[in-house]
């Protein structure tokens, strides 16, 4: 790979490295800030090209798996261009893991080289090579070189992120170069309402470039947080990173870097609109929802405070990121008379809904979503999720006549009760319309006669009456839709971005 320094027009097209080559801001223009620092272009261009050269110092070898202790800050946007750089392939690594987390992944994922800060390499000892990088002083060391002969990933490989692990063991899942910057430029061009090959580039008002700035307020140890990251570059904008999200830290970014438009999970969502203390978002004037389902009562609710626009979207990490979405188009068009679909599919994306058989079903009828993507990762021979080269996503869902997808929870959280299928989003999204209730869960509990039954966990800031509760859901829901018990808690259990764990309901 060539440096930073040569003509960045001999950098591979085809590999992400690029969008750090190419990008269109002058050398001292800032190109990532947080809370622990700010860097210009210049700079995290010579950051990379310093940890790359540690990289084949080290012994890495093209294809081999480099993995980051992410922490806060700009550190994780040069560890993953330097690994590009050095012709390796990024595993982010969450610090909070513990030592005996971080070495099932490393082990999982092959990794070559390890890099973090002295004091966290310490403590996630792994098989590997490590290499310590103290951002704060710029520095680099060998700390031990690459395993000899670890295995190295096809060349297309960008980056092994691991699924959310809403339903089970966290799966490794490998993205590809060529498949996210297609999926980037796909993403661009449904937004834009432009073809893909017109999607990339910063917005520009003659020769002038203008140097905006997109925030990014979930860790960069999540493939959603690293992917609107290479969004943002590739539509020749700078990076904010929100080290630790909190309402007045937001609402301070989105007015200090004149924010107009940025993603949130649901989670945050919910937590900006609840706060009484953050009442204006302005400039904010469009909201962008990822990670997890959004739930049309969250999204009515932030619209009626603050008045922004949000835009619901659907993808997984195995199929390279976003997939299906809205256009601004599409929300003049239709605006809150599909307020809770995640939009349509991206042009050269196919989906189908099928039923328990296989069958393809009609407009309106629900079944699992099947997805066949030009994005999606790299697929083993005897993986038994894809079919006819489609994807199935284990997600419940059904397009309407107009095309919109819409997502109604995960086939392995449907309920069974009595030969009767349950849907627990549509139930915990009548439960959300409650005046009394700030948040709901539902999951199946085992039931001698039925096999199972639905059971619902209400958060609320006051004591709940079961009866008040049962008789609001009969009034939204048929009668076999309705829990059979409700149990109040202090809050329900999610991941890091704020999807339901309904295993831990159950």
């Amino acid at each position: 790979m060539k440096r930073y320094d040569a003509d960045p027009r001999t950098v591979d097209p085809r590999t992400l490295s690029v969008l750090l080559a190419e990008h269109p801001f002058s050398p001292g223009d800032p190109l990532v800030t947080s809370e622990a620092g700010t860097l210009t272009l210049g700079e995290t261009r010579a950051r990379v090209d310093q940890l790359a050269q540690a990289l084949r110092a080290a012994g890495l070898v093209a294809g081999q798996a480099v993995g980051n202790l992410v922490v806060p800050g700009p550190s994780s946007l040069v560890v993953m261009f330097a690994t590009w750089a050095a012709g390796g392939v990024y595993v982010p690594v969450n610090v909070r893991y513990t030592a005996q987390e971080a070495a099932s992944l490393a082990a999982e994922t092959r990794l070559a080289i390890l890099v973090g800060t002295p004091g966290d390499l310490d403590a996630h000892p792994v098989e590997a090579g490590l290499v310590s990088y103290d951002h704060a002083l710029a520095a680099t060391a060998i700390v031990r070189t690459g395993a000899a002969g670890a295995p190295a990933y096809p060349p297309d490989v960008a980056v092994i992120s691991r699924t959310s692990g809403t339903t089970g063991k966290p799966k490794a899942v490998p993205l590809r170069h060529s498949g996210t910057l297609d999926a980037v430029d796909a993403s661009l061009a449904k937004l834009r309402g432009r073809g893909r090959d017109q999607a990339a580039g910063p917005t520009a008002d003659g020769d002038t470039v203008t140097r905006r700035m997109n925030l990014i307020p979930v860790p960069l140890a999540l493939w959603g947080a690293i992917w609107n990251t290479l969004f943002s570059l590739r539509a020749g904008f700078g990076v904010v990173l929100l080290d630790s999200f909190t309402p007045a830290k937001f609402r301070a970014a989105v007015r200090e870097h004149d924010i107009t438009s940025t993603v949130l999970p649901p989670a945050m969502l919910t937590m900006l609109a609840d706060d009484p203390l953050v009442t204006d978002l302005s400039p904010l004037r469009m909201v962008r929802s990822i990670t997890a389902p959004l739930s049309p009562a969250v999204a009515r609710k932030f619209h009626e405070k603050f008045g922004i626009v949000v835009l619901n979207s659907y993808g997984q990490t195995e199929l390279g990121g976003e997939v299906v979405g809205w256009t601004a188009a599409d929300t003049r068009e239709f605006g809150d008379r599909k307020l809770g679909a995640v939009g349509r599919p991206y042009k050269d994306v196919d989906l189908v809904i099928r039923s328990d058989d296989g069958q393809a079903v009609a407009a309106g009828e629900r079944g699992e979503i099947l997805v066949r993507s030009p994005f999606r990762m790299q697929a083993a021979g005897d993986d038994d999720r894809f079919v006819d080269g489609y994807l199935r996503t284990g997600d419940l869902g059904y397009l309407d006549s107009d095309g919109f997808l819409w997502v109604e929870g995960r086939v392995s959280d449907m309920i069974n009760r009595g030969g009767l299928k349950v849907f627990p989003d549509e139930v915990e999204e009548a439960l959300r319309r409650h005046p009394a209730v700030r948040d709901a869960g539902v999951a199946g509990r085992p039931d001698r006669r039925l096999g199972e039954v639905p059971h619902a966990w209400i958060v609320a800031d006051s004591a709940i009456d079961p009866a008040d509760l049962d008789a609001w859901c009969r009034a939204y829901l048929a009668p076999y839709k309705v829990p059979a018990g409700f149990t109040q808690v202090d809050a329900l259990p999610r991941n890091d971005i704020g999807k339901l764990l309904r295993r831990e309901l159950r």
